[in-house]
């Protein structure tokens, strides 16, 4: 999660996390935390987004998806997935900001266990320092896609 332009960010990626703020080496960014939340606060936030872009198709026109963007609690933005040494790869991460309802909701109500990573983001860029990337890959938290259909986030495709 990082503050930024008054949203609190989701991120669901640990390399994506981890190229966002430098393996926890970054100015202010040197602590990782893991933030468990309930499914149903997940797809509440999902299902009340909007792309943080326009993106014709999707949206009708641009001044529709601006006053979507201004009313929703959430926004979602589609950035490229990372491997082990921070480069892009062809697929895309899910971002997901949150404002007022949303970002009450995800503290007062979402939010499960908070768990500190640090010390596994240090331990796994260690490895990829080194060039052990098989032993980097072994130690990264299980992440599969989320089980939605395409109908859910329809309004979501960038």
């Amino acid at each position: 999660m990082v503050c930024e332009h008054g949203l609190t960010w989701i991120k669901p990626s640990f390399l994506w996390m981890m190229y966002r703020c430098g393996w926890g080496t970054k100015a202010g960014q040197e602590t990782v935390l893991a933030v468990e939340i309930t499914r149903d606060g997940f797809e509440w936030a999902l299902r009340h987004a909007c792309l943080s872009s326009h993106v014709r198709g999707v949206h009708p026109d641009r001044a529709t998806w601006q006053r979507q963007l201004k009313r929703a609690p959430g926004r979602v933005q589609w950035d490229p997935e990372r491997d082990l040494r921070l480069r892009p790869l062809p697929h895309r991460s899910l971002q997901l900001g949150l404002s007022g309802e949303a970002v009450r909701r995800y503290a007062d109500e979402w939010t499960v266990a908070i768990h500190d990573v640090t010390p596994l983001a240090h331990e796994i860029h260690a490895l990829v320092r080194d060039g052990d990337l098989d032993s980097a890959a072994r130690r990264l938290p299980q992440e599969r896609p989320y089980p939605l259909g395409d109908e859910f986030l329809a309004h979501l495709q960038g």
